[in-house]
């Protein structure tokens, strides 16, 4: 019995529905969420305040454990998002390319914070091409990395283009700037 009941209310509830609106007006409302679903992604998200909040707990870990002296080791402060081969450990330094190799005229970003002043900076990683894999001092920091349909942030591509051959070498960290 009850199911008879609910049965009936709610054709009740259609029928009145179905008075009091068009199927013009059912079309209308699809159509607009259908054209303004796909928008929203594209809408500007302000991350300002976030970006700028430097407490130890806002922190990522690398940022937490980074260090300063060392620029052969994985932890140092400009790898926060570095991936592959240190040229600091292959012949080269922190921003130049080891001998026989060249740099890459692209390159994918990453903003780390230096432990010792607590600011944030614009590291620009380029990757020394042209020679076999270095192989040493291999670091895989992901800190704030992003998908691959953001190239410009993602560090999991190879990028050795514009460069008279595709073999990676290694990576340099190149400081950009103080981010803002």
């Amino acid at each position: 019995m009850s199911g008879m009941n609910s049965d009936s209310q709610t054709e009740k509830f259609v029928r009145k529905l179905a008075r009091g609106s068009s199927r013009r007006s059912l079309l209308s409302r699809i159509g607009a969420a259908l054209v303004a679903a796909p928008v929203f992604p594209l809408l500007p998200v302000d991350r300002a305040n976030a970006a700028k909040d430097r407490s130890v707990q806002a922190k990522t870990s690398f940022a937490r454990h980074a260090q300063t002296t060392d620029d052969t080791q994985c932890d140092y402060w400009r790898y926060c998002a570095i991936d592959g081969s240190l040229c600091t450990c292959c012949g080269g330094g922190l921003h130049t390319c080891p001998p026989g190799t060249e740099a890459s005229p692209t390159s994918w970003i990453g903003t780390c914070i230096n432990p010792d002043d607590g600011k944030a900076y614009l590291i620009a990683y380029r990757d020394c091409c042209g020679t076999a894999d270095c192989g040493q001092c291999f670091c895989d920091n992901t800190d704030r990395a992003t998908q691959v349909y953001r190239p410009q942030g993602n560090n999991d591509i190879i990028w050795c283009f514009g460069v008279s051959s595709m073999e990676y070498h290694c990576s340099t960290a190149v400081l950009v700037g103080a981010a803002e």
